[in-house]
This record gives structure tokens, sequence and C-alpha cells, in this order.
């Protein structure tokens, strides 16, 4: 067996938004809000399953997961593997927008829904240490959560380092899976006997997907691929520009110490500058 990177957008969407195996969904879901007792999760209504988009509508596809529960709460599930300098800004407007979008114009307020929020990110963006951190609205006064509608979960996948032997909880043996499963040929001992990781590796199995989605799928590797090779381009290129900038300007100022003493083409010489560029300090 062979199975596809789970931080691939195409194959997170068809493992976690799977309408015949929402089940997978439930339990990721209760382990990372923690959820038990009278808030478990039994049932969700997925507002978008996975579903095969056009590859020429790639670059405008966004692979995200959106469900309610039963009470109407909605969740919204992102994986994203870029660092966006702007992410906090994002995680916010997109929940917001979930939040407005449940009414319309006229009708009351009270029928909002709390909207979970949870995002899994392939680098860290924030100073804690642990891998998953919760973030409320908080009375800074009394720290009691009285705005309760909002609620965001982050998961940096580079700060888990729990080993397969030690995993102990079902939310360690999700992260874990995600880390992981592409690097396996069969599904560890440490998953049998559990249905709903049997089922996400029967999906993430390669052999079970048809030639388009393999295609889409390595069409979203090679996309961000291209986009972090062009980062690391500019970024090299910027560092380049940098030090050559600091050299000019150094040799800049040597070549104004040298004015009163040699000629152009002496300083030239000296500097590595052009002849034209000590002309022009002369003037």
């Amino acid at each position: 067996m062979k199975f596809v990177d789970p931080k691939n957008d195409l194959a997170f969407k068809k493992i976690f938004g799977n309408e015949n195996k929402k089940e997978i969904l439930i339990s990721f879901l209760n382990s990372v809000l923690d959820f038990k007792d009278e808030k478990t999760i039994v049932e969700v209504t997925l507002d978008n399953p996975y579903q095969l988009p056009d590859i020429k509508e790639l670059k405008e596809t966004i692979l995200d997961i959106k469900a309610r529960n039963k009470n109407g709460d909605k969740f919204i599930v992102e994986m994203q593997k870029k660092d966006l300098s702007d992410f906090d800004k994002r995680s916010l407007y997109y929940t917001s927008k979930a939040y407005v979008s449940q009414i319309q114009k006229g009708e009351e307020l009270k029928n909002l829904k709390k909207v979970y929020y949870i995002a899994i990110l392939n680098f860290n963006m924030f100073d804690n240490k642990n891998y998953i951190s919760r973030h409320l609205i908080i009375n800074q006064e009394t720290t009691t959560q009285d705005l309760k509608d909002f609620e965001f979960t982050f998961i940096e996948l580079k700060k888990f380092n729990t080993k397969l032997e030690d995993l102990n909880s079902t939310i360690d043996k999700w992260i874990y899976f995600i880390n992981n499963a592409s690097k396996f040929d069969l599904i560890p001992k440490e998953y049998e006997d559990i249905k709903e990781f049997q089922e996400a590796f029967e999906i993430a199995n390669k052999f079970s997907w048809n030639q388009k989605e393999l295609d889409y799928y390595d069409s979203m590797d090679l996309r961000q691929a291209d986009d972090k090779n062009a980062l690391d381009t500019a970024e090299q290129k910027g560092v380049k520009k940098g030090i050559a900038q600091g050299i000019e300007k150094r040799n800049l100022e040597i070549a104004k110490n040298l004015l009163d003493i040699l000629d152009n083409e002496t300083i030239a010489i000296k500097t590595g500058l052009l002849i034209q560029q000590i002309k022009d300090l002369r003037k």
C-alpha cells in the first residue's frame, strides 16, 4: 500500500470531508475540541462535502471543510501548508464571514450559532510550546468567556514530536496520521481496531483513487512546490541584492575619501566602481 499525504489540500478534504464517512470528521472534531459527555458530537452535516474540482480551477479552489452539528453550531476546518503573513487576519475574516452569513437581513440575531474555526498549520505561528492552542474572547478583568460565539483552535504540526509508540490520545493519533501517513506502507498496529482510523487509511490509500484524483493531487503538490521555489528564489535574490547594495555603498564612501588624492581611473580600480559613478561623485 502507498498512502497520500493528508497535508495535501485535496487529500485532506477527501479524508475528512467525506459524505459517506462522516465518523472520521466527528472523531477528529471531538478530539480536537475535547468534546465529552453532553458536548460530544454524534452527527454532523457537511455544508461542502468532498467533490473533485476541475483542474482548470486549481488556483481558485479552497478545499476547506464546513460542517454543522444538530444544534446548528458551525465548524470550519482548514489545512494550511504555506506560511501567510496575514493568516491571523484571514482566520478572523473567514470566521466572522461564516458567522454573519447564517442569517439574512431582517432576521433575528438570536438565531446566530457559534462558529468553531480549526486550522492545521504546517508552520509555526505562535510562541506557545504545545502544538495545539485555543483562542477565546475573554473578559480581561474577570477572565471569563462572556462572548462565546467565536472559538479558534490552531494545530502547529511542526511542534508535534510524539513518537508512534507513545501515542496515547485520539488527538495525538490524528495529528500523527496527518503528519506521517504518507511514510507508511502498512497501517501501523497502533491504529488497528479503531474504525475511524481504519477508514481514514482506507481513503488515503492511493490505489483507491481514480486517475483524475491522482492528477489533481499531483497538481496541487506541484503548485505548492512551485510557490515555495518562487519564494526561496525571491528571498535569495533579495539577500544577494542587499549584499551587493551594501558593498556598493561602502565603495562609494571609500571613493569619496579618495577624490582629493587620486584620479578617477585609479579610484575605479581600487573600488570596482564605474568611472561615471566617480565623475558623478566629483560633481
